[in-house]
């Protein structure tokens, strides 16, 4: 486009009025400013644009093409406009969120339940993952903000901490009878059993190996798996002890369908929260989502 927009502003508004007196008015620009701005869009065009006359302006069969095209594109532009404020107003905007399947379930839906209903028109998408590929994706700036495990190194994410959560060993009555029977002893029953463990790209499994690796516990035989739901499940069917979070097994430890297996020297506690990157840009969404949870 050789004009600037202004030009084509000033030639839409005589279309509209037919009149270069009204135009000015409508444009506070000068009647000779306006006209000189006409001049020198026929002149750089090629073209008559207006018939002029003592009752004022109409448009040429190629003013009138070009008038077709200027008015679509400042409609467009007039919608844009009210759409934006309308977004604003309604507070329009989108939010990805990064968390494994499991803090998903338990803990980020509880929290959206309440935020979608404060903020409605925010858009959100969760990917799930675990905490060391969302860290990934923060720091590739592919997520807005995670709810992770807190990792040894926070020197380029800000963390707020949610809770604290504690990890169990678990069980069901008759997988532990069935050690019993074989001579297995309370101290060394989880080297003298089958683990249900999440696989090892998952951060909460290398926390639990380097309890393992404090307590001088030897594995043998490990199930893994990719993700806390499914370990529970296995553990509920007897294939083994599961390393599980406790929060997540209220439930089947109040019914007594899982049993916890009490450690002399009980795995230590951890923290979970959101996170997002130091570097990142803080939309709008993102904000009124900080807000929200550090409130």
């Amino acid at each position: 486009m050789e004009q600037n927009l202004s030009s084509y502003r000033i030639f839409y508004a005589v279309a509209e009025k037919g009149n270069i007196s009204k135009a000015a008015k409508e444009l506070y620009i000068s009647q000779p400013a306006i006209s000189k701005s006409i001049q020198k869009l026929e002149d750089n065009l090629g073209i008559r644009l207006f018939d002029r006359s003592s009752r004022g302006v109409t448009l040429t069969p190629e003013g009138e093409l070009l008038y077709t095209h200027v008015k679509s594109a400042f409609e467009t532009l007039t919608l844009g406009e009210d759409r934006l404020r309308r977004s604003i107003a309604l507070g329009i905007g989108n939010l990805s969120i990064g968390a494994s399947s499991t803090l998903c379930k338990y803990v980020l839906l509880p929290y959206l339940k309440e935020f979608i209903r404060q903020y409605p028109h925010i858009n959100i998408s969760i990917a799930c993952h675990s905490t060391n590929h969302t860290l990934k994706l923060l720091e590739e700036d592919k997520l807005d903000i995670g709810l992770i495990g807190k990792p040894e190194n926070t020197k380029n994410i800000e963390f707020c901490p949610l809770r604290e959560i504690e990890d169990i060993f678990v069980a069901t009555r008759d997988y532990l009878h069935n050690l019993q029977v074989r001579g297995v002893n309370r101290q060394h029953m989880l080297q003298n059993s089958t683990l249900l463990l999440l696989d090892r790209e998952n951060i909460t499994r290398q926390y639990i190996d380097s309890y393992f690796q404090e307590q001088n516990v030897l594995l043998h035989d490990i199930i893994e798996v990719s993700n806390m739901d499914l370990l529970i499940e296995m553990a509920l069917v007897s294939l083994g002890i599961g390393c599980v979070i406790r929060d997540f097994v209220k439930t089947e430890l109040q019914t007594g369908t899982l049993l916890e297996i009490p450690q002399k020297h009980p795995i230590p506690k951890r923290e979970i929260g959101f996170a997002y990157s130091k570097n990142a840009r803080i939309s709008k969404s993102l904000e009124h989502f900080i807000d929200f949870y550090t409130n």
